[in-house]
C-alpha cells in the first residue's frame, strides 16, 4: 500500500478515474531503483507490472551467445508492453530490464492488470498507448538498423540517452556503447573519434559530451 496517495493524485490527474488511482495507492508497491540495479531477468516470470513515476529503464534483448542489444527506454509515468504481456499470458520475461539511473516506481499484481482492463476505460487506454508506443520503438528500431549507417545509428543512439535522462554528458564506456549496439567496442571508439572530430561530441575518459 502507498500512503501518499496525493502524490500519486498530483502524476496520474487526467489521466486516470479517481477511482482508480486509489486502487493504485491501495494495491501498487512503490519500488526504489538504483543505477545498474535489475528489475527484471530472461526466463523470470512476471508477477506484476511497473508504472514508472521518474528515472529511466533500458530494456534489451540477448542472443544465443548472450550479446544484448538495445531495445528501447521507459520514462516517467511509461510501462513496458513486454511485461504486460508476459504477465497476461503468463510467459517468462524474454528481456532484461535495468535501471538507467536512481528510479521510483509502482508495481501492479497481475491480477489487477487483467481486472482494470474491465473496470476503467483509462487503464484500458493506457494499456493501448504502451502497446502503440513500443511499437512505434520497435519499428525505428528496425528502420535505422535496416536503412541507416552505423554512424547515424550512433546519433541516434546517443540522442536517445540524452534525452532519457534530459542531459548532455553521458557517462558511459565505449564497451556498454558497443553491447547495446550490437558491435564491437573498436568499431564504436573508431566511430566516436569521427563523430569527435566533426565537432557532434567531445570524449573523455568513459564520459562522452554531446555538442
Amino acid at each position: 500500500m502507498i500512503k501518499d496517495v496525493s502524490q500519486l493524485q498530483r502524476l496520474f490527474v487526467g489521466r486516470f478515474e479517481p477511482a482508480l488511482i486509489e486502487e493504485l495507492a491501495r494495491v501498487g508497491n512503490y519500488v526504489e531503483l538504483d543505477e545498474g540495479q535489475y528489475l527484471m531477468r530472461p526466463g523470470g516470470y512476471v508477477r506484476s507490472v511497473p508504472i514508472l513515476l521518474s528515472g529511466s529503464v533500458k530494456i534489451l534483448r540477448a542472443d544465443a551467445e548472450g550479446r544484448e542489444a538495445l531495445l528501447y527506454y521507459l520514462g516517467g509515468l511509461d510501462s513496458c508492453a513486454l511485461s504486460l504481456t508476459c504477465c497476461l499470458d503468463r510467459k517468462p520475461s524474454e528481456v532484461t530490464a535495468v535501471a538507467e539511473e536512481k528510479t521510483r516506481l509502482i508495481t501492479i499484481p497481475i491480477e489487477k492488470v487483467e481486472e482494470w482492463m474491465c473496470t476503467y476505460s483509462s487503464w484500458k487506454q493506457f494499456v493501448f498507448q504502451v502497446y502503440q508506443k513500443r511499437f512505434d520503438d520497435m519499428l525505428r528500431t528496425i528502420d535505422s538498423i535496416a536503412f541507416h549507417k552505423l554512424d547515424e545509428r550512433l546519433l541516434a543512439y546517443l540522442d536517445k540517452k540524452t534525452r532519457s535522462c534530459q542531459c548532455t554528458t553521458l557517462t558511459i564506456t565505449h564497451e556498454e556503447i558497443a553491447s547495446e549496439m550490437a558491435t564491437s567496442r573498436e568499431v564504436i571508439s573508431r566511430l566516436l573519434k569521427q563523430l569527435e572530430k566533426m565537432g557532434k561530441l567531445k570524449l573523455a575518459r568513459n564520459r562522452i559530451e554531446m555538442l
